[in-house]
């Protein structure tokens, strides 16, 4: 795999985007799941979905865009649900739950639409849905290269308010923090990266790579911090043994780093368990 890895560009791209979404999906991941939005991952891959389904549609009825990149209008689709969604809390301010499940509901009915209009699912679409390494261009690479970087800046710059927001909102507006700005910005972040992870992980996968890196970082760590480090570590260790595994078997990525993930979260699960009774078989003692 070395040798075909240093002479297929393919596979470097596929590597590279791998790795560098391995780094922010859980990392956005760890403030999703103490927010408790995990549906939102999903809500905002059905939005990509739709993207891709509609990029996909245009393609074959209008010949000028044949050479048109889905990924980008599944991106912008993408950020447009984000938008709706913090749109329709505000509707319902009581229940701003039910944002999330009224844009994942339209996304699937939407783009049950544009696919069957679209002659139904093609290779392509296949790989948008569970991933593909062939399906990694360098201009998608770059693209994943330039999300990575804006991902990390804004985290880093509000590191603070994201962190007071994820676990007290009404203490972050009384400390002045401007939380409608912050979480737009953060919702929107979330939508990007789900849209540049799907030629990977795949849309219907990609939420897990967001929610099972977290959830087994969570049974170990005994910090915040900590547990953003082990979220990403358990990321990066899913992506790359998946995609080594992918090559492999020549099966789609998404499959292979979720499986691997959810053996990792099994792992991290029994060694809470074992440590837990170690400890108290020593208390007794």
């Amino acid at each position: 795999m070395i040798e075909s890895f240093m002479t297929y560009e393919f596979l470097q791209n596929a590597a590279l985007a791998g790795i560098m979404i391995g780094f922010v999906a859980p990392l956005l991941g760890v403030f999703i799941v103490v927010r408790r939005l995990s549906l939102i991952a999903d809500a905002l891959s059905h939005i990509t979905l739709t993207g891709i389904a509609a990029s996909l549609l245009l393609e074959k009825r209008v010949s000028a865009i044949n050479d048109w990149n889905p990924v980008y209008m599944g991106m912008a689709f993408s950020v447009a649900g984000a938008v709706l969604i913090e749109k329709l809390r505000k509707v319902y301010k009581h229940y701003e739950e039910l944002a999330i499940p009224i844009i994942l509901s339209g996304g699937i009915g939407l783009g049950v639409i544009l696919i069957s209009l679209a002659d139904g699912f093609n290779t392509d679409l296949f790989s948008y849905l569970f991933g593909s390494v062939t399906a990694v261009s360098r201009s998608n690479m770059l693209t994943v290269l330039v999300i990575t970087i804006l991902v990390l800046a804004i985290v880093l710059l509000f590191y603070k308010e994201l962190f007071v927001l994820s676990f007290d909102e009404d203490h972050a507006s009384v400390s002045g923090v401007n939380g409608k700005m912050i979480h737009l910005l953060f919702i929107v972040m979330v939508a990007l990266v789900i849209a540049s992870a799907m030629q990977i992980v795949g849309i219907l996968l990609v939420s897990a790579l967001m929610t099972l890196p977290v959830a087994a970082a969570l049974r170990i760590a005994k910090s915040f911090k900590q547990t953003i480090g082990l979220s990403i570590f358990f990321g990066e260790l899913s992506v790359i043994i998946g995609l080594i595994t992918s090559y492999q078997l020549s099966v789609p990525p998404g499959g292979t780093i979720v499986v691997t993930a959810i053996l990792i979260l099994i792992m991290a699960i029994t060694y809470r368990k074992v440590s837990t009774q170690f400890s108290l078989k020593g208390e007794t003692l």
